[in-house]
């Protein structure tokens, strides 16, 4: 039979007092007055022992009055009442327990401690609680410390939430990957057994992807690539991905914390920008060559006049003014795609004949069609087809449809044009059997400065800003166009819509009739010409006075206002861009001399909306754009005449 072996109070002494623990006894009453403490609870809370033996548990430390939140003293109240109640030991959980702490000069203030805390009844002979042990530990640091490392992760989750970007792990020697949290493009993904790379990597990027892996594994430096990857979708995109290696005391990498973000956007902005610039250059390579192309025949006829040798003047000057319109025709496409991008064009729309629009742009294309011996076709219905349009504007549709079919139609070549009505809109169909468009360059057409390859055969490619021009202007009329071809050598075929006219837009055909082309009277305008470019001056003179005018002409500003001294002008030709003194106001010295001032025309280079506002700020009454239109200078000279 077993004894029972009694502790003495020495050596329940000694170990109350060596335990590393803060201990107390307290009475078993619910003042809980406290009997004995240890070292180490006096160790803990700063006190002596004699400031504490004798007082109430709750006197010797109070609760702060004035924190709404220190609620220590009443969870420990509780807990005693329970050991009393049952004679079992009771655990507190970690308590936030203020200390009251009072300075050498008598002020208060309360220190944040964090306690957890063991009351457990000690039972006299009779089964009585003779008192109660309370231990205490201080966790104020580790609680501290936990309650940091809750709110770093509080903040990680919610950064990572905040992200498109995916925040992954992966093991020292990258053969597993781990998405953790964020909404990006390996959200909710675990790969393992190293067969991510293959199953998110494409092949072509995954030599560079291990080579930079292995060096930042080699130098433990911060692993940072662009590459591509797989997304959900199943297609792959662009990400910069950058991780950093976790160390352990050792210095070994024990993981890697890294995030990827999505830059495909990034990406293919970058590649059109790219695309862009390259088409740019193509474009100025092509602005150069299409220029350089009438300006040979127009040197060579040029030549051939001056020498007087057996052509006939009349064809020399033919080809001249032939490719002088094909410039123009260059320049008026880059000014009309700037003047729709920045909404400047205005349509002057009436009521048209499909038919006899489409005659007239094959007409203007007949002598192209008939160098190149091919045979046009028109099939039209038997009623005449009538839409709202901007005449001149549904002429430069045509004929720079009509232009692209004709130029990249072999010689003998077919080209059809075929017009019927269908479901309230004029259909308009130009059909070649060309050399058609490759399935690469189909999709970007319409998009300026597009063309397909240039080839010594086709020297004539243009600026590839036609048809881009050519669906603008078609927008602009409620129309459509769209364009197919089964391949390069299988033709082409362009199919334009436009609303067929309504009731509301016949009205638009009884305007007043236009007036007749004025009797010019006998006496001849008096003109004057400025312009600092010799030969630009002296061949608009020749012109006027061809017409029967009395031309005087200068070359600078001083001259001009000197010529307008001596003389009155029935008409001004003033040249914007002069040396001494700009066209603007020249304008303005011309009009302080005599009781008449003359019809102010500006004659440059410059033909945007601010450039035409300006001169008409200026004083001047017209602004004709280099190369004149000769029909409608000789019309303004007309009317100055002299009545």
């Amino acid at each position: 039979m077993g004894h029972r072996t009694m502790l003495t109070p020495h050596i329940f002494e000694i170990v109350f007092n060596s335990s590393p623990a803060g201990n107390y006894l307290l009475s078993p009453d619910p003042e809980a007055t406290i009997l004995a403490v240890n070292d180490a609870f006096l160790q803990a809370s700063s006190r002596r022992r004699e400031d504490l033996v004798g007082l109430s548990l709750f006197d010797a430390f109070p609760g702060n009055p004035n924190d709404a939140e220190d609620t220590g003293e009443r969870a420990l109240r509780r807990s005693l009442a329970r050991v009393r109640e049952t004679g079992k030991s009771d655990r507190l959980p970690a308590q936030r327990y203020p200390i009251r702490i009072e300075d050498a000069n008598g002020r208060v203030a309360y220190e944040e401690r964090f306690w957890a805390a063991t009351n457990t009844p000690i039972h006299d002979e009779a089964g009585k609680i003779a008192c109660i042990l309370h231990t205490t530990v201080d966790i104020t640091e580790q609680f501290r410390y936990q309650n940091a490392l809750e709110e770093s992760e509080k903040r990680f989750r919610a950064l990572s939430n905040a992200t498109e970007d995916v925040i992954y792990r992966i093991n020292p020697n990258w053969t597993e990957l781990h998405p953790l949290e964020g909404r990006g493009i390996l959200k909710n993904v675990v790969v393992t057994d190293a067969l991510w790379l293959d199953d998110f990597i494409p092949p072509d990027d995954q030599p560079p992807l291990k080579a930079a892996v292995d060096e930042a594994i080699r130098t433990k430096s911060v692993y940072h690539l662009e590459h591509r990857v797989r997304r959900a979708s199943g297609d792959f995109g662009w990400v910069i991905s950058r991780a950093v290696p976790m160390l352990d005391d050792a210095g070994n990498i024990y993981e890697w914390i890294g995030a990827a973000s999505d830059i495909t956007a990034r990406k293919e902005a970058e590649q059109k920008l790219r695309d862009a610039d390259r088409r740019k250059d193509e474009f100025l390579a092509m602005l150069a060559h299409e220029l350089r192309n009438p300006l040979a025949p127009m040197k060579s006829a040029i030549t051939l006049m001056e020498r007087g040798g057996p052509v006939p003047q009349a064809e020399l000057v033919g080809m001249i003014s032939r490719q002088v319109d094909h410039m123009t025709r260059l320049v008026d496409d880059l000014l009309d795609v700037s003047r729709i991008t920045h909404g400047r064009i205005k349509l002057r729309l009436t009521p048209l004949i499909v038919g006899s629009s489409i005659y007239g742009a094959v007409e203007t294309v007949a002598s192209m069609t008939k160098a190149r011996k091919q045979n046009v076709t028109v099939t039209l219905p038997p009623d005449p087809i009538w839409i709202c349009a901007d005449a001149a504007r549904l002429s430069q549709i045509l004929v720079n449809v009509l232009n692209n079919a004709s130029k990249y139609t072999q010689e003998e070549g077919q080209v059809e044009i075929a017009v019927h009505a269908s479901s309230q809109v004029a259909v308009i169909v130009i059909r070649d059997n060309g050399s058609g468009i490759s399935p690469t360059l189909l999709p970007h057409i319409f998009e300026l400065f597009s063309q397909g390859e240039r080839t010594l055969d086709r020297s004539e490619g243009g600026l590839g800003i036609g048809l881009s021009l050519v669906k603008q202007l078609v927008r602009l009329h409620n129309g459509d166009i769209d364009l197919e071809s089964p391949g390069p050598g299988q033709g082409t075929t362009v199919t334009i819509n436009f609303p067929l006219l309504n009731h509301e837009q016949t009205d638009i055909a009884h305007g007043p009739l236009p007036p007749g082309k004025p009797v010019s009277p006998a006496r001849p305008a008096r003109v004057l010409v400025v312009d600092d470019n010799h030969d630009a001056a002296d061949s608009l003179a020749l012109l006027c006075e061809a017409e029967g005018h009395d031309v005087t002409v200068v070359y600078d500003s001083m001259s001009a206002i000197g010529a307008a001294d001596l003389r009155r002008f029935d008409v001004a030709l003033l040249d914007i861009g002069l040396p001494d003194m700009d066209g603007y106001a020249l304008a303005g010295q011309i009009r302080k001399k005599g009781d008449v001032r003359p019809m102010l025309i500006a004659v440059t280079g410059y033909g945007q909306a601010e450039d035409r506002l300006r001169t008409m700020t200026a004083g001047f009454e017209h602004h004709l754009v280099k190369p004149v239109d000769i029909g409608q200078l000789l019309r303004l000279l007309d009317a100055a005449r002299p009545k």
